[in-house]
């Protein structure tokens, strides 16, 4: 970052937020944040840009998140365990390799399988932070 340049902050709340000139991270070194506070068990590393939010998060194995949804669409990418996913009154349990596609304001849960944590890779655009809303 230039000595002039500003530092940005992140939309979400404890998220690394990419400076000027930096390109480079190590998500289970940046800062560790809850996944959805309010909502989600989930916890993990993230890093937003100017158009783009990224991060890999942990669920618990066997904790599930409430209902909830967030303006922004999501991708979710599973790379170890399994993960419960529920949304548009469709449940399927995805594992390795799988990917899901969240639609803004979708209402959607998740929660990792009984048998073992799950740990999964998630995009979302920067119109909103990685939080969404539970369903109250």
């Amino acid at each position: 970052m230039s000595q002039n340049a500003t530092p940005q902050t992140a939309r979400t709340p404890g998220a690394h937020r990419a400076q000027s000139g930096e390109h480079f991270f190590d998500l289970g070194q940046v800062n560790q944040i809850m996944g959805g506070p309010t909502y989600s068990p989930v916890f993990g590393g993230c890093v937003e840009g100017d158009r783009m939010i990224v991060a890999v998060m942990r669920a618990p194995a066997g904790k599930h998140a409430d209902l909830h949804n967030h303006p922004n669409e999501q991708w979710i990418y599973i790379l170890e365990g399994h993960l419960e996913f529920t949304i548009d009154h469709q449940t399927r349990i995805v594992g390795p390799g799988g990917l899901i596609y969240i639609p803004a304001e979708a209402y959607h849960k998740a929660g990792a399988t009984l048998d073992g944590d799950c740990v999964f890779f998630t995009c979302k655009d920067a119109s909103h932070g990685l939080h969404g809303n539970k369903l109250t």
